[in-house]
């Protein structure tokens, strides 16, 4: 039986437990507030938050819920779209993960031929069963194939794959995914996309505009029929848009519209950042990696399927189409280059790589520090707007130390 005493600070009851053997302490600075804290762990849930004195080993690393990367398309070499993922592979790419503090992410398959994308969605679902990760994948992200073929919008997704929504088709893709596809990304302006968008939120999915070419009409008729947020925007777009008809202004001024950005410096300019932020606010964003499988790979060119990739210290590119791939960091670089472009707290940016996701996704056990919570945790530095993770934690078990 577990024993609580009750600590008052700044006007907030906290459930402070008595010492145990069975019992784990997280101590460092709190992100939100920046006061020294003791959290206690007990199995896989938070039972209490004190606040304590600062020290010297304390006083230099923060605590943070774990981050959460609703689009990830592989890491560390493997890839979630590619023709020889494993579980295996998935292992690899989770564990590699939680160095880089992400404790959730949504597995992301791209457009691609449908029996292979059915094929991959099994693996993941088989993967999600296994207990030593299967708590870090609360489900899978479905970019297209329903989207723009136009060239520029449909960015690095290969053309000849894309079509238009079938409802019998997704049923056989989320059949094979077990069920596990909670997120899709679509183009609203597709002939059937808004019978289809209902379709999709009556069953429990997310719907997501991305690399599309939809007018004011389209994506206001997506948005009446449930989709409510905006994939990697300023993203998956043409190079020259008109300046008054395109589809940055209707979802940047949609407040129904919650937006992810890829903030790893490189695919959005700074002032692109700060314009979407300041249109959204920290409320209404979400930060992403779109890290593809070559992140956390040496620099060069790879082949990938029918392409050949370039993969810079910074991001991946595609050299024959003249177009960025994908990026090549993971969530916790956005994390820095969103405080350091839009002069956000780290609270502010936790915020967005962990908080929102797991609302926006009705992910209630993570994305905050409170008792009763799942006990995905990360201690990091902070320096330069570089976060460094010192350790992570998933459902209360230490899954990475940097010591």
């Amino acid at each position: 039986m577990k024993i609580f005493a009750t600590l008052l600070f700044a006007g907030t009851v906290l459930l402070t437990p008595f010492e145990s053997k069975d019992n784990t302490m997280v101590k460092g600075i709190l992100y939100s507030d920046g006061g020294a804290v003791s959290v206690t762990l007990s199995g896989d849930r938070i039972i209490g938050i004190e606040r304590t004195v600062d020290n010297e080993s304390d006083s230099k690393s923060y605590v943070a819920p774990g981050l959460i990367d609703v689009q990830i398309n592989g890491y560390m070499g493997v890839d979630f779209s590619g023709p020889d993922l494993t579980v295996e592979g998935v292992k690899k790419a989770t564990k590699a993960l939680w160095k880089a503090g992400v404790t959730s992410y949504f597995p992301t398959i791209i457009t691609s031929d449908i029996a292979l994308i059915k094929k991959n969605f099994a693996i993941l679902a088989e993967a999600r069963k296994d207990p030593e990760i299967g708590m870090s994948i609360p489900g899978f992200h479905l970019e297209g194939p329903y989207i723009s073929p136009i060239k520029g919008f449909r960015g690095a997704h290969l053309e000849k794959y894309i079509k238009n929504p079938d409802w019998k088709e997704f049923q056989a893709m989320q059949k094979a995914a077990d069920n596990g596809i909670i997120l899709i990304t679509l183009a609203p302006e597709l002939e059937g996309a808004i019978p289809f968008i209902r379709k999709c939120v009556d069953s429990g999915v997310v719907v997501s505009l991305g690399h599309h070419n939809g007018s004011a009409s389209d994506i206001q008729e997506a948005v009446d029929a449930g989709a409510k947020m905006a994939t990697h925007l300023g993203n998956g777009c043409a190079n020259e848009i008109n300046r008054h008809h395109n589809p940055l202004w209707p979802q940047l001024s949609n407040d129904a519209i919650t937006t992810s950005i890829i903030a790893d410096g490189f695919h959005l300019t700074k002032e692109e950042v700060r314009s979407f932020y300041k249109a959204k606010g920290v409320e209404n964003t979400v930060l992403v990696s779109d890290a593809l499988d070559l992140a956390g790979l040496p620099p060069g060119e790879y082949t990938r399927g029918e392409r050949t990739l370039l993969l810079t210290p910074n991001v991946v590119k595609l050299p024959k189409e003249n177009v960025l791939a994908g990026a090549a960091s993971p969530i916790s670089k956005c994390v820095g280059v969103i405080m350091d472009y839009t002069q956000c707290t780290l609270e502010e940016g936790i915020r967005m790589a962990s908080t929102n996701p797991a609302e926006l996704f009705a992910l209630e056990d993570i994305g905050s520090i409170a008792q009763g919570k799942r006990a995905d945790l990360i201690v990091f530095t902070m320096e330069n707007n570089q976060m460094t993770i010192k350790k992570t934690y998933v459902a209360g078990q230490l899954v990475y130390s940097q010591d």
